[in-house]
């Protein structure tokens, strides 16, 4: 494929990355809260979520953090993202990058993101019980000069850096295959004033944990 159609397809893209985050944006209804219930186990949340698909991405699990079903976005409808209070959405561009991006509002599952850390196990569990383990290695803030507009440039929270809507899609969602969670970052009454990105790579690839598996 030609360059310049990778870019417009980037940008695109982006453009619905950002349509995305105004569909995040919080609405009067109250989240479960961590505490009001005990999470299953690992091997206890993969056997309720399992459907014997095994392409299909069906559960992500983070130890005392979260236990979440995965719904899949109606075809040709990448902006959607479940308004169900205890699950995510699995991000259908970016499986296109051979990557998963899971998506959730910031007063439902996308509170949960906020707890995640470097180094935090993430586990992805598919249809016909596999499990794959990542581990947290990335955590973005963005806040958006322009919130509402697809083109907006972006503004590193961390290091001052400005990203154009180009940039910040080939930096969350291309590359070797890892998870980005995505949800708003809520600011000074502006409800979609930011984003919030979770990068998590698998363990296998990090030379560090590497030794550790078996």
């Amino acid at each position: 494929m030609a360059p310049k159609t990778n870019a417009r397809r980037f940008i695109l893209n982006l453009g619905l990355i950002l349509l995305v985050a105004v569909t995040l944006l919080p609405r009067p209804v109250s989240a479960r809260a961590l505490n009001e219930t005990s999470l299953p186990d690992l091997n206890t949340f993969a056997l309720a979520v399992q459907n014997g698909e095994a392409n299909t991405l069906r559960g992500v699990y983070a130890e005392n953090i979260f236990a979440l079903p995965v719904l899949q976005q109606p075809t040709y409808n990448a902006a959607f993202v479940s308004r169900d209070p205890n699950s995510v959405t699995q991000f259908s561009l970016a499986s296109q990058f051979g990557n998963v991006g899971l998506l959730a509002h910031n007063d439902l599952s996308g509170q949960y993101f906020f707890q995640l850390y470097q180094g935090e196990r993430i586990q992805l569990v598919y249809g016909d019980g596999r499990i794959e383990y990542f581990r947290v290695t990335g955590i973005y803030r963005y806040q958006a000069e322009s919130p509402f507009s697809t083109r907006s440039n972006l503004i590193d929270l961390d290091t001052r850096e400005y990203l154009t809507a180009y940039d910040l899609f080939a930096k969350v969602y291309k590359g070797p295959r890892h998870i980005t969670f995505q949800t708003c970052i809520a600011n000074n009454g502006n409800s979609s004033w930011g984003r919030l990105f979770v990068i998590a790579e698998p363990e296998k690839s990090l030379p560090q944990l590497a030794t550790q598996i078996q």
